[in-house]
């Protein structure tokens, strides 16, 4: 146990204070100390370069040298101490000021007093290193007596044990703690730590952080998980001889980890008083979470504490989501799979892989006298909201797009504008164009364009309530019309985080989007007459989920790819005949099987 000034039953209580309490530290390259660093392809400039905070190199005292090598066997021919990293790091300090804190673990392979001796000398030719504000060296391995630390110059600190008591006097010279992680644990990096191993683990590096020591563990799994694991431990100095692939996941630390900032929000529970009858239903909702993976969803339901609305929904399903001609499809023909029952090719908008229009379950509804609405938190010509209105071979083809609009059997759509209002006017003349979500009336009764600036921000930006606001505007007056709705909404930003590899940007955008579906739960347990349905075109960005904690919320992932995937997606239903969408099955089939909830024929 660390000597400190406190009793120990003072240290022991803070430890499970701090364990108790304990938040994933904020992490970047400077908690990384790359491990036998002469090694590696490129010693030292390479770590330098990638901003690590710590650097080992273990060092001979041989024939009146200082050469560094890992064992007595290499040094014939190996290079100095000077050659390989005092004159390189000069030079860069000297070249552009270092404003970062470094370490210098230097690891004394031979007798201790004669090395440090000839260290201290070599040391003396650099002071710009010895003297600078930022560079800590810590002597390692063979190091003197602790009772003689107090000897040495006081830019020499040496590195701990937790196994010594050192004397008050002492202590202050050892700013570090490294220990044998195999002595603590077997793990080896797959999965979880085991619960006993984590706790000693745990136990000493909130014993050391209590005494002011930092903490690294030589001889842990090195590897992403374990980078993660360990961060969760609250270690100080992660130990990887991979310097270069580690700094740069921690550069994506801000990407890849989400910690929440207020109270979790609230979720609806359902009555299921209407769930699975064998009434047709009147209005179906489908919920479109652009880019949403399992993974996407779990990292919500984490952040959220352990609960989402969405997990209220009992029915489920999985649909597979290849296009005509891709097996990874993109949101064009994952869309029109839904809206028309056929697979086509990507970049394809409701028509089928020749390039012809296909009828769309929008056209349906029309028919069977229900109006039509369509939601979305990105432009109104983008991919998803057009495969229920528009027919083009080309995704990109806003205007065409837009044309198309005129001659759908849409009643209201809302999203981000495409182009100005003048322009949209010209080509909508059937339309009445609103651009502000809070002006629309709740009454309006003829066709409606929302084209809302607001609706393109993402949730980090400050869109704040406004998904949720326009599906109040759009229940309001689809609940109005006697033979009832069918209405789309996608949560289009959950794709636009997976394609930025952004963590915080889907989980913000996840909590948004499950937020109008306890809205929708809400709506259909009060009206009886409701089918609702949560899935997505495809998953975006290759997420997996490395880390986590339900109490805090804290959320923690990798992404494998910045476009989609060829992951299946998740089907939800609650409502009159849910229990269709269960099973496995094409995203085409979720377009027939809306039309057997409605006592339709395919």
């Amino acid at each position: 146990m660390i000597h400190v000034y406190r009793p120990l039953w003072m240290v022991l209580l803070l430890c499970t204070l701090q364990q108790a309490n304990a938040q994933p530290a904020q992490y970047s390259s400077r908690q990384l100390h790359a491990h036998n660093d002469y090694e590696n392809p490129i010693p030292f400039y390479a770590a330098y370069t990638a901003g690590v905070g710590s650097i080992e190199i273990d060092i001979f005292w041989h024939h009146q040298q200082l050469l560094v090598a890992h064992t007595a066997a290499q040094l014939a021919g190996a290079p100095t101490l000077a050659q390989l990293y005092l004159l390189p790091l000069s030079k860069a300090i000297a070249s552009q000021p270092l404003t970062q804190p470094l370490q210098l673990l230097i690891d004394l392979k031979t007798t201790a007093e004669p090395t440090l001796d000839a260290l201290l000398h070599e040391l003396a030719l650099y002071p710009s290193i010895t003297g600078h504000p930022h560079i800590q060296i810590v002597i390692s391995g063979n190091r003197p007596s602790p009772a003689s630390f107090h000897l040495y110059p006081s830019f020499i600190f040496f590195d701990g044990q937790a196994t010594i008591a050192y004397a008050d006097s002492t202590a202050k010279r050892v700013p570090l703690i490294s220990e044998n992680f195999r002595i603590y644990s077997s793990w080896n990096g797959k999965g979880i730590i085991p619960a006993n191993e984590k706790r000693r683990l745990q136990q000493l590096t909130d014993s050391a952080h209590a005494a002011g020591k930092k903490v690294r563990f030589w001889a842990a799994p090195d590897e992403i998980n374990a980078w993660f694991q360990l961060m969760q431990l609250g270690v100080d100095y992660i130990n990887t001889d991979q310097p270069v692939q580690a700094a740069a996941i921690m550069r994506k630390l801000p990407d890849l980890e989400f910690r929440p900032t207020t109270a979790p929000q609230p979720i609806y529970t359902p009555t299921y008083q209407s769930d699975n009858t064998r009434l047709a239903p009147k209005n179906i909702i489908l919920l479109i979470g652009d880019g949403m993976g399992p993974a996407h969803i779990y990292a919500g339901y984490t952040a959220n504490r352990g609960a989402l609305s969405l997990f209220g929904m009992r029915q489920t399903g999985i649909s597979k989501t290849s296009s005509f001609d891709s097996y990874i499809t993109d949101s064009a023909p994952g869309s029109t799979a839904f809206s028309t029952g056929q697979k086509t090719n990507n970049r394809a908008v409701g028509v089928d892989h020749t390039g012809a229009a296909l009828p769309m379950i929008t056209d349906i509804s029309k028919r069977l006298g229900k109006k039509n609405i369509l939601i979305s938190c990105g432009d109104i010509t983008d991919a998803t909201p057009a495969d229920f209105y528009a027919h083009q071979v080309e995704r990109s083809s806003s205007k065409a797009i837009l044309q198309d609009l005129e001659k759908a059997p849409i009643d209201v759509l809302m999203g981000k504008g495409s182009g100005t209002v003048a322009s949209m006017q010209a080509m909508l003349p059937s339309y009445k164009i609103w651009q502000h979500l809070d002006a629309l009336p709740n009454h309006e009764a003829g066709k409606i364009v929302l084209a809302d600036s607001m609706a393109g921000k993402s949730m980090l930006q400050g869109r704040g309530h406004w998904l949720s606001k326009a599906f109040e505007k759009a229940i309001a007056i689809g609940s109005k019309h006697p033979q009832g709705f069918f209405m789309m909404l996608e949560a289009a930003q959950i794709d636009y985080g997976g394609h930025a590899n952004s963590l915080p940007y889907i989980v913000t955008e996840m909590l948004d989007f499950d937020a109008v579906i306890g809205q929708a739960l809400k709506f259909a347990d009060e009206n009886g007459e409701t089918l609702v349905l949560v899935t997505a075109d495809h998953e975006t960005g290759g997420l997996s989920l490395l880390a986590g904690d339900y109490s805090s919320g804290y959320v923690a992932g990798h992404f494998a790819s910045g476009d989609h995937t060829a992951t299946p997606v998740n089907v939800f239903a609650y409502g009159p005949y849910s229990s269709l969408f269960t099973g496995v099955y094409e995203n085409t089939e979720v377009f027939f099987k809306m039309l057997q909830a409605w006592g339709l024929s395919r």
